[in-house]
């Protein structure tokens, strides 16, 4: 992975990672919103493959690229990468920053969450895909069972990074944090959100406008940390 660190190709301050980084997060970012005028204009086939090409997308390559660059690197071990002034910093880029890996947690949690419902709310009349309305329940056995698979598949992971020294600070709290955030999604899907929106289709519908909310932010954060780090206040990172 050297070559993630070699200089990058927006010529910025910024290495190949940064700048593939903020690429695919414009890549995702657009697929998101023309599925999202897909879906203003029912075209629900166009809407449901841009948005599923869109998270399994932005999946794997959080997957593939943050998990061996370790995502937070820059909020959690220090001013290396920031060379501005330090009321800037700790007064504008560490809020930010905060800002955007807070709802890149909630952004990855809402793509998974979208995913499932869009099946379990989907039905298809003469060939042709809709959501369906009526009542979308699921259960407390449903929930833990599903946070408990997740919870065990984080737990793989920080046991092999700590057995491979390959485990930091930074990535610890927030896998943490992940699974505490997972965890109250998922109690107030049932607390909350099944009795607000019983109607499967009115429930996508309404979390979808959400989520979409969230990636424009995230979009911005992520704009606006990438101006100050590479271009702005470049540091030694980078």
């Amino acid at each position: 992975m050297d070559w993630l660190r070699e200089p990058g190709f927006f010529g910025t301050h910024a290495t190949v990672g940064a700048d593939l980084s903020q690429l695919m997060a414009t890549l995702f970012t657009g697929l998101f919103i023309l599925g999202w005028f897909q879906a203003r204009r029912r075209k629900a086939d166009a809407h449901h493959w841009l948005m599923l090409g869109g998270m399994i997308s932005m999946l794997t390559f959080f997957i593939a690229y943050y998990f061996f660059r370790q995502l937070g690197v820059l909020a959690f071990e220090g001013k290396e990468g920031f060379g501005g002034p330090q009321s800037i910093y700790e007064h504008v880029f560490i809020p930010v920053l905060i800002l955007h890996i807070n709802l890149v947690i909630i952004g990855l949690i809402m793509a998974v969450y979208l995913m499932i419902l869009g099946f379990r709310a989907q039905t298809f009349v003469d060939g042709v895909r809709q959501l369906r309305s009526g009542p979308l329940q699921v259960s407390w056995a449903t929930i833990v069972k599903l946070w408990c698979s997740v919870g065990a598949l984080v737990a793989t992971y920080l046991f092999y990074s700590y057995s491979t020294a390959r485990l930091s600070s930074g990535i610890s709290i927030f896998w943490i944090i992940f699974m505490i955030v997972f965890g109250v999604v998922l109690l107030f899907e049932i607390v909350a959100i099944q009795r607000i929106w019983p109607d499967g289709a009115r429930r996508h519908r309404a979390l979808g406008r959400f989520t979409m909310v969230i990636y424009c932010v995230l979009f911005a954060t992520g704009s606006f940390t990438y101006t100050m780090l590479y271009i702005l206040y470049p540091g030694k990172i980078g």
